[in-house]
């Protein structure tokens, strides 16, 4: 599907965002502060058109066909400094620092590296807060709590930096082209930065069957009598599933292991 003149590519995980009412809602959930913004993905400018009327913005766009577009449209935003536009994989910006002061994320972000995006923003120091539209199913981990079927690493990765919501469900309607899954925007609010990479590997084995019981996943890996000894002190049952018990407790076990 064409829009302003550009195809949709699938590469790049592109669908636009066109409706307003959804735009002004992403608007109206931003934390009131004074953080620069980092928009990542802008595609067409529809969320950017917005967000240089609040604040200054930073984006980063890997299409070049799209980079070209942005130019233009925001010659005086860019002229002005109220936008700074990068061409090119923010993935690969982020071995720096995307800005070197506190920003928030706020994007409609390509839902192949949604993910992956948002765990960098945990792990990224001057990030302070994060507002993105992504898969429903992605948001609904990110935002899950203990017990609930959709509690994974990501819940507890999130709850580890901060505190994590659905803001706002969205239908396939809203974009150009329509994608073939539902949406939600997520806030996550963070007070804290995830900086333990063993904390992380250990929540991976922990879900990795999510269906089997966390002591079986947690003996691939580690010491089958010191994860008795670690459930027997935590008063954790051996059939608990890995979903069952909360962030709080993961730390704990992770400290004991």
């Amino acid at each position: 599907m064409k829009n302003s003149g550009v195809t949709a590519k699938k590469r790049f995980g592109q669908n636009f965002l066109k409706d307003e009412s959804v735009l002004r809602k992403i608007i109206e959930a931003m934390p009131n502060n004074s953080n620069k913004i980092v928009e990542i993905g802008p595609g067409l400018g529809d969320l950017t058109r917005f967000l240089v009327n609040v604040k200054s913005v930073v984006a980063f766009e890997v299409d070049t066909d799209l980079c070209k577009k942005l130019d233009l449209k925001f010659k005086s935003e860019i002229q002005s400094k109220k936008l700074v536009l990068h061409c090119g994989d923010v993935l690969q910006s982020w071995h720096h620092r995307l800005v070197h002061e506190p920003y928030d994320l706020i994007a409609n972000l390509p839902y192949y590296i949604a993910t992956n995006i948002i765990l960098r923003a945990l792990g990224d120091p001057m990030c302070e807060n994060i507002l993105v539209m992504i898969q429903r199913e992605v948001a609904n981990k990110f935002s899950a709590n203990s017990g609930d079927s959709s509690f994974s690493a990501l819940s507890i990765l999130a709850q580890s930096a901060g505190s994590a919501s659905v803001v706002i469900d969205v239908p396939p309607t809203a974009f150009e082209p329509m994608p073939k899954v539902q949406s939600s925007v997520l806030l996550i609010k963070k007070r804290a930065t995830l900086e333990d990479e063993g904390f992380e590997e250990m929540l991976r084995v922990a879900f990795m069957q999510p269906r089997k019981t966390l002591l079986k996943n947690l003996s691939s890996k580690y010491e089958k009598d010191l994860l008795l000894d670690i459930f027997k002190s935590q008063n954790l049952l051996h059939n608990i599933r890995p979903h069952q018990i909360t962030a709080g407790d993961y730390h704990q076990l992770y400290k004991k292991l």
